[in-house]
């Protein structure tokens, strides 16, 4: 039951940190001007990716151990929902995410705040993907 738990909590310190960057973080950066938000963003991503990424893979990894050692299927769905944000960021997001990082301050503009918004937009799935995995495993932990 270790692992499930675990799974949950992590779910959870997923959730709140993309429900953070949403509600929080993402507003604070675009009432910035277009260089400012640029540099600030970059930053940001970076840190934040290495951070969401552990999180989304280590709580879909435990979230699987759950499942297998418990002989409960119902952690399956949380695990696969959290790993999902893997193959939604390198093929929906990563693409923004690129021409953003490509993109030097200097030049930020109308089209680099476009993209900062379109990446929030983008973002908002994430925090929705990890609000699943979330209910997901409370459920499977109420037995």
């Amino acid at each position: 039951m270790l692992a499930g738990q675990l799974a949950l909590t992590v779910a959870a310190l997923f959730t709140g940190a993309a429900i953070y960057i949403n509600l929080v973080e993402q507003p604070a950066r675009l009432g910035l001007d277009d260089r400012s938000l640029l540099q600030q963003w970059k930053p940001a991503y970076e840190r934040g990716f290495r951070m969401q990424a552990s999180l989304a893979l280590a709580g879909g990894v435990l979230g699987l151990i759950a499942a297998y050692e418990l002989r409960d299927w119902r952690w399956a769905p949380g695990a696969v929902v959290l790993l999902c944000n893997w193959p939604f960021t390198m093929l929906v997001i990563m693409p923004t995410n690129r021409r953003l990082e490509a993109t030097e301050p200097q030049n930020a503009g109308l089209e680099s705040r476009e993209l900062i918004l379109r990446w929030g937009k983008l973002h908002a799935v994430r925090s929705g993907l990890g609000g699943l995995a979330t209910l997901a495993f409370l459920w499977a932990s109420v037995r």
